[in-house]
């Protein structure tokens, strides 16, 4: 049975806190698409003018990128 109502998995769009943060803060960000959230993470820090360094982890089973402000 095909069933045409369900559309594509996407991934989530992502708000992230940058402005709401300060230096030594982190959040944690579920991704299965790892490669592709360090970038994202590099490119939207970098053009809100906010140093950051990420890594991937698994916490609580859950596969992501921890991200820490770090200036």
């Amino acid at each position: 049975m095909i069933d045409k109502t369900i559309p594509p998995h996407n991934e989530p769009e992502w708000i992230l806190p940058y402005q709401a943060m300060e230096v030594g803060d982190s959040f944690f960000m579920p991704t299965m698409k790892i490669s592709y959230a360090h970038y994202m993470v590099d490119c939207t820090s970098k053009s809100m003018g906010v140093r950051v360094k990420c890594f991937t982890t698994i916490e609580d089973g859950v596969l992501g990128v921890r991200v820490w402000r770090i200036a």
